[in-house]
């Protein structure tokens, strides 16, 4: 895969996420019974990002919680024969909460999808609302975004890559297609 163009700098991830927080805040009246979880890998350091914006601007720490959703995937058998799992730690109950679940890229549903079975499976949560830096459509099943950082429309042979600098070393978002 070549890069084809950088979509979002690390000044317009930060932006997007001031306005995600503010947002989530307004649409949320304040932060009462609010609980962020990350979808891991790059949900994982957007929650914690949003979660220090949200401190930020109220004032107040919100429970933060990181779910792996490996083995909700409906195309596990497809991608290892032994699975790479990861922690889920959601050091609290979600019940009665409105649980803000995070990730990077919302494509075809399927990822939301298999977060929501894992939260299911923890508890009955009041609402649960989706967040995403970016939404790049060609949705499979009905989920959509409630907050969303960039829609970027793409073809289905480019590959949107977000890159976080807590694990990748800097802050950006780029579109990559295949080398001709």
């Amino acid at each position: 895969m070549q890069e084809k163009a950088q979509i979002i700098d690390a000044e317009g991830i930060s932006r997007a996420l001031t306005r995600i927080a503010h947002e989530i805040l307004e649409r949320n009246k304040g932060t009462r019974d609010l609980v962020l979880i990350g979808i891991r890998r790059r949900g994982v350091p957007l929650a914690q990002r949003i979660a220090a914006r949200i401190k930020e601007i109220e004032g107040s720490t919100i429970p933060l919680g990181i779910v792996d959703i490996t083995l909700y995937r409906d195309d596990l058998s497809k991608l290892a024969y032994n699975p790479m799992l990861k922690m889920t730690d959601v050091p609290f109950s979600i019940n009665d909460k409105k649980v803000m679940l995070i990730d990077d890229v919302l494509f075809t549903g399927r990822t939301v999808r298999a977060a929501l079975d894992a939260l299911m499976d923890m508890g009955r949560p009041q609402l649960v609302q989706l967040a995403v830096l970016v939404d790049r459509g060609h949705r499979e099943l009905p989920i959509r975004a409630d907050y969303v950082g960039k829609n970027v429309p793409t073809s289905h042979r480019e590959v949107i890559s977000v890159q976080m600098l807590e694990l990748d070393g800097r802050d950006q978002v780029v579109i990559k297609e295949p080398c001709e």
